[in-house]
Order: C-alpha cells, then sequence, then structure tokens
C-alpha cells in the first residue's frame, strides 16, 4: 500500500514542479520560436505518457495488491490492450516527430538574402570573420594558420582582403537581418549555441558546417560552447550584441580588414612570425628553448652571432651558412655538450628565409621604423595572439583582468600579496602565466613564448595605448 502511496506522490509532485517551476526557457530573441514549440509539445506529449505509466503503476499496485487466499488469473495475451498500446504509442511518436520535421525542413533551408558570418573557435576562445564592401569571404586553408593571418585566409584569394576580422569574443549583429553561420574549428569539437536564439550547430575541425537565424530582439546575449572541448570549457563563452542597422554599421566600419591588418604589419615582422610559425610546425621548439633554458638542443635565444665550441674542438660562429647546415646535416657540427639526435629537414627555401628571420631577432633587438611605429606592432601581436578574447579593452571582466589602466596598476594577487603591473611582471605572467595569478581569475592561461622585440612591442602598445588619463 505504501508503494502506491510513494508512487502517486512522485507522480503529482513531478506534474506541480514542472508547473510551478521558476528555470524555464527565456524569452527567445530570434525566428526559431517554432523550436518552443516543438518543445513544448514533445513535454505535453512525455508529460501524459508519464502520468498515464505512473497512475496505471498506482492503480495495479494497489487493485492486485497481496490478500491471503486470493489467486492471480492467468491471461497470457490481451489483444485488445495491444492494440490500444500500438497506436497510442504510434500516435505519440508521430506527435513529437513530425512537427519537428517541418522544422527542419526551414531549419536547413538559408534564406537567399541571409548575410553570411563565419565563427571560428579553438581551445577556448571564439573568432568571428565578416565579408567586406565585396560580399564574400575570402577562401581558407587551416595550413595557412600563423601570428599574422590568424583565420588561414588564402593570400592569393582577392576576395579575403577586405573581409572584416573581429578578434574579440563579441560579435555585432543587426536586428531582424537573417544571418548564416559558417562554423570552423581549429582544434577540437565545439558548439557556438546562443540560449534566446535557440538554434545551434557543432564546430567539425576539417569541415565547415552552418545553421542559419535571424535577431529580432535588441539587446546582448551570452555565447556559450555547448560541446565538451577541454579543461577551460566553461570559459568558453562570448557575446552577440544585436543592433539597429544603424548602429551596427558604425561598429562595422570600426573593425580592422584583413588588408589592414596585413598592412600594419611590418615585413620584418611577418617575416619573424612566419619564421616562429615555421619553427613551432616543425617541432624545433621541443628541442631549442627561447629563455636560455638547455634542453635537447642548444638554446636559440642569443644563439645569432654567438660563438660555439664544437665537439672536434674547434669553434664556429652561428650564421647562416652554419644554420642552413645545420638544416639539411644536423650532425655535421655537433656544439658540444649535446648529443646528435636531431633529423635532418628538407624545408622550401621560403621557410628557411623566415626561419632565419626569426632566430636573428631572438639574438637582436631590431629598431622599429618611427612611421610604422612598436606600440602598432604591438597591437597587431596581441590581436592575432587572441590576447583580447581573453582580456578587454573597455574595463569589463573577462576571462582574464581587463588590460584598460593595466600599466602600473596594483593587482590583489590569490596568496594574498600585491603586485604593480610593470615589465617583469607582464613578461612573468606571459611565460609563467599561473605563478601569480590575480585574485578573483582561474589559472587558465597557456604559456606563451615570444622574442625580446615582440615583448618590447606589446609593452609600448600597453603602455602608450591602454593608460587610462
Amino acid at each position: 500500500m505504501w508503494v502506491a502511496a510513494a508512487l502517486l506522490i512522485v507522480v503529482v509532485g513531478s506534474v506541480a514542479f514542472n508547473f510551478l517551476t521558476p528555470w524555464w526557457f527565456g524569452e527567445a530573441a530570434s525566428n526559431w520560436g517554432s523550436i518552443d514549440d516543438i518543445v513544448l509539445l514533445t513535454f505535453w506529449v512525455c508529460g501524459v505518457v508519464f502520468i498515464l505509466v505512473g497512475l496505471s503503476l498506482v492503480f495495479s499496485i494497489y487493485k492486485y495488491r497481496f490478500r491471503q487466499g486470493a489467486r492471480a488469473h492467468y491471461e497470457p495475451e490481451n489483444t485488445r490492450l495491444e492494440l490500444w498500446l500500438t497506436v497510442g504509442t504510434s500516435l505519440g511518436v508521430v506527435a513529437m516527430l513530425g512537427p519537428g520535421l517541418f522544422v527542419w525542413d526551414e531549419f536547413v533551408r538559408v534564406p537567399a538574402e541571409a548575410s553570411e558570418m563565419e565563427v571560428f573557435g579553438e581551445q577556448w576562445r571564439w573568432r568571428y570573420r565578416l565579408p567586406g564592401t565585396d560580399g564574400k569571404l575570402g577562401t581558407t586553408d587551416i595550413r595557412n594558420i600563423s601570428m599574422r593571418n590568424p583565420f588561414g585566409l588564402n593570400d592569393d584569394d582577392p576576395n579575403g582582403l577586405d573581409d572584416v576580422l573581429i578578434q574579440s569574443s563579441e560579435i555585432h549583429l543587426p536586428v531582424n537581418v537573417p544571418v548564416k553561420a559558417l562554423l570552423r574549428s581549429k582544434d577540437v569539437l565545439h558548439d557556438f549555441f546562443v540560449p534566446e536564439f535557440r538554434a545551434k550547430m557543432d564546430l567539425v575541425p576539417g569541415m565547415v558546417t552552418y545553421f542559419w537565424f535571424t535577431p529580432t530582439k535588441l539587446g546582448e546575449f551570452e555565447i556559450l560552447c555547448a560541446e565538451y572541448c577541454g579543461s577551460s570549457h566553461y570559459l568558453m563563452r562570448g557575446v552577440v550584441a544585436v543592433d539597429r542597422p544603424e548602429e551596427y554599421q558604425v561598429w562595422l566600419h570600426s573593425q580592422p580588414t584583413y588588408a589592414e591588418l596585413l598592412a600594419a604589419a611590418r615585413p620584418s615582422n611577418r617575416d619573424i612570425a612566419e619564421g616562429r610559425t615555421v619553427a613551432e610546425t616543425n617541432g624545433c621548439l621541443a628541442c631549442h628553448s627561447l629563455d636560455g633554458s638547455q634542453v635537447v638542443g642548444p638554446t636559440w635565444q642569443g644563439l645569432w652571432g654567438r660563438s660555439e665550441r664544437l665537439v672536434d674542438g674547434s669553434v664556429i660562429t652561428v650564421d647562416e651558412a652554419y644554420v642552413r647546415e645545420s638544416i639539411v646535416s644536423p650532425s655535421a657540427k655537433i656544439i658540444d655538450g649535446f648529443a646528435p639526435v636531431m633529423l635532418s629537414y628538407d624545408l622550401p627555401e621560403s621557410d628557411i628565409q623566415t626561419l632565419l628571420a626569426f632566430l636573428r631577432s631572438t639574438s637582436t633587438f631590431a629598431p622599429v621604423d618611427a612611421a610604422e611605429g612598436l606600440a602598432d606592432a604591438g597591437e597587431v601581436l596581441v590581436q592575432s595572439q587572441g590576447c583580447l578574447a581573453c582580456h578587454s579593452l573597455d574595463g569589463t571582466k573577462g576571462v582574464g583582468p581587463t588590460w584598460r589602466g593595466l600599466w602600473g596598476r596594483k593587482e590583489y594577487l590569490t596568496d594574498g600579496s600585491v603586485v604593480s603591473v610593470d615589465a617583469a611582471y607582464f613578461r612573468e605572467s606571459i611565460e609563467h602565466p599561473n605563478a601569480k595569478v590575480v585574485e578573483g581569475f582561474a589559472p587558465v592561461m597557456l604559456p606563451y613564448q615570444f622574442t625580446d622585440e615582440e615583448f618590447e612591442a606589446m609593452v609600448a602598445y600597453a603602455v602608450e595605448r591602454l593608460t587610462v588619463p
């Protein structure tokens, strides 16, 4: 008897909770209100089934409870009951799936007038790309991704030069304009989801997925990653701001294009950046450090022009000829104290040239042309490395501390101590980000290694552009 009473309480309590709960969908802010209708329909169908099954159990437990001397009637089958169950189940499945197929048909049919935007996901940040004045997005190749080309655009495609690159986690869209979102991932599975827009879609490495929506309400809405993507998955957030058309145009024209990003990067900086990419993709930095520490091979810090003693007792000066020889014949001249374990590499001439530029930059600080400016180079660097995905420039709190008014500011650390943001702390926080964590923030930043020139450029940017008067 008490089992039947407990089940009845569960059924009645569950129904009451679903009607009284404060945890329900917020108001939809896109054209996909029909998804809410499908969810509600599924809720009602499943709710009715839950109530019928629950009450049937209560009735059966009570009616057929144990009685002394009572014997069960053997009934191997009941055609009428089986018919009702089959018909009822079929109608329930059709009621749930049928309307959903009509919504899905609309979901995969992108309106011809929809504008395009690209959403580019990587652990653990969002970036965005919008077509320029030509209305076309340039083609991309994941192999082109580098510091100067964070989206991997093909330089030989003229359609990409005017593409608008948004390297922060905030994107603006005009209200009541349909948008086709093209989704790419740099590393692992992600999922682009704005709860108020209802629609969402996975970002799958190696392919471009898509979905479309029409923002219908003004305001700011949070972007979430709805696919587990690693230890800091919970921090992969962003904001989509839905503006009036005139406000959106003002914002859009203030954003940099790919052509402007290329123009801002000095030729020497581009070569250095590409050389670093060559070193990273070929695994050079796994054996050669940039900070002076000794690993498998000689450190690259201060390498260029340095005199090195070889295992045969002779002394060489590290120059272009020696570097070239060490790439193709690494065992020919071994520096004393290191084992001949490096493999031979057959690199294209263009890669060797940029690698040489990168090696030179680790040893010398090349003066920056005043017309281009050290701060300009720093701005390009922090944008291309995704720093602004976690650190805001307007004082708002993000994944990491805001960079507005950063220089000289006193910060309280998680251990209770206080630091003043200067060049030493700035560099330590980049190379060893978890050594001194600012209070109120999680230790989720990955370490980065930059050349002295790159650090000085970022410092100049922080001092000249981010200091609050």
